[in-house]
């Protein structure tokens, strides 16, 4: 309800001005606001029909109906006729009519409108980024005389004062970002705003020149290992040294059960033996029967299978016993794991390696598998000594990647230590860098993103 009297029976239109303006600037929003202008300007000046339109969405307004159709002949054509107006270069309110418009427009003219009708235009404001040009259409049956003009211009004033509060202006539109830099450059020198002074300086740290890194899994592995494997099938019986045992070269490691090798070789000889009983009895009756001479040729070629294979079981039997071939410590797990186990020929069972011989053994994934020269820089970071690195340099990278336990592939890579190889312990853990060529931190910050998207967008 108005605060001020604004029926047909006030003839003063300076209250029904002030009237309009407090309830512009108490109107929930826009819709509301647009329906104030184009439904209650009558109470300032008299006319038939109203339309509100915007350079951008068309007509957004029309007088006494809740919702313009825009796909009506009568809203397209107020487009064309308000968009033909809004070209002029005169900025002020001005009576219109046909003469105004071009000939495919104006011919429709008296079809919609009466004979003249009054144009507003609604100017874009440099103060308030975001807003479009329009204009307010009226037209009635009466003369819009001067002293309506100025009524409706000030009525338009606070209109479009409260109409701007409430415009959220679009962030990314080009006008406004034209607006912005046409503030910042009255703001002086680009290189003088803060800014640009801080995006500046965002450009050169990301610039910066930086080492190449990535980490992979590591641990310290023998570099030269003696691999003890089963020299044949059989069962372990016994181990002779303990894990991480020191040995010489020589000493027995383990052995295998010689229960089943032993009297495997015991009936070979006794085979052999019987054999060779019975060739010198067939020899002795050879002698005065020519049919036992006949058998002895077959029967030397059975002492000869009987010896062959004694001499074999002999020779595995003696292999039952590993010896090592060379000093250093034994690396092995738990020995009451492999006793009683059957093994096949060639399975490791344990390794020899120096306390001194120690690399650096390290798994690359394929995401991390940067280009690094022979010689590169590698730091080991074990588990059990977080604050010291043991370093190495780069001996070789696998060109083929192979499955890890967990699923995964990676490369597999060797580093030999410097002069502290003799330090740390042959099985310690931790995280291996790598240390690449130089590049700029912004692409050592951005490789593995970019990476995943190229990936993903697979162009």
């Amino acid at each position: 309800m108005s605060i001020i009297d604004t029926s047909p029976e006030s003839a003063n239109p300076l209250l029904s001005l002030i009237d309009l303006g407090h309830r512009a600037r108490a109107a929930a929003g826009l819709d509301e606001l647009a329906f104030l202008l184009v439904n209650d300007t009558r109470l300032l000046v008299p006319y038939r029909q109203s339309v509100l339109w915007f350079e951008q969405g068309g007509v957004r307004t029309l007088s006494g109906v809740l919702q313009p159709e825009e796909n009506a002949p009568y809203a397209q054509w107020l487009s064309r006729v308000c968009r033909e107006l809004s070209r002029s270069e005169i900025l002020s309110s001005r009576r219109v009519g046909p003469a105004d418009l071009s000939p495919e427009v104006a011919a429709e003219w008296s079809e919609w409108f009466p004979a003249e009708a009054l144009w507003i235009p609604i100017a874009v404001s440099a103060e308030h980024p975001g807003s479009c040009p329009g204009g307010l259409l009226l037209a009635g049956e009466i003369h819009f005389g001067d002293d309506s003009l100025i009524l409706l211009g000030e009525w338009l004033d606070s209109w479009r004062h409260a109409w701007l509060a409430r415009v959220k202006p679009s962030g990314w539109s080009f006008s406004l970002m034209g607006e912005k830099g046409a503030g910042r450059s009255s703001q002086g020198k680009w290189w003088q705003r803060r800014s640009s002074r801080i995006g500046l300086g965002i450009l050169l740290l990301l610039m910066f020149p930086v080492r190449l890194t990535v980490l992979a899994p590591g641990e310290l592995v023998p570099a030269n290992p003696a691999v003890i494997r089963a020299p044949m099938d059989g069962v372990i019986g016994q181990f002779h040294v303990q894990p991480n045992e020191t040995v010489k070269a020589g000493q027995i490691l383990f052995s295998f059960d010689e229960a089943p090798m032993g009297s495997r070789l015991q009936v070979a000889r006794q085979t052999l033996e019987t054999a060779e009983v019975e060739y010198r009895q067939l020899a002795q009756m050879a002698v005065s029967d020519a049919k036992s001479k006949g058998q002895l040729a077959g029967l030397i070629g059975k002492i000869g299978e009987k010896r062959a294979e004694a001499e074999f079981l002999g020779s595995q039997f003696e292999r039952s016993k590993v010896l090592a071939p060379q000093d250093g410590v034994v690396i092995f797990d738990d020995p009451s794991e492999w006793i009683g186990r059957p093994v096949q020929t060639g399975e490791r069972v344990m390794r020899i390696a120096h306390p001194n011989e120690v690399e650096i053994e390290a798994w690359l994934s394929i995401g991390d598998a940067i280009p690094l020269d022979d010689g590169a820089v590698v730091s080991l970071y074990l588990a059990a000594s977080p604050f010291s690195a043991v370093s190495g340099q780069l001996r070789y990278i696998s060109h083929e990647a192979v499955p890890r336990p967990d699923g995964s592939y990676a490369y597999r890579a060797r580093a030999r230590l410097g002069d502290t190889a003799a330090g740390p312990r042959i099985g310690l853990k931790g995280t291996a860098k790598f240390h690449g060529d130089w590049a700029p931190l912004g692409y050592w910050v951005l490789r593995r993103p970019l990476a995943s998207i190229r990936q993903f967008l697979a162009i």
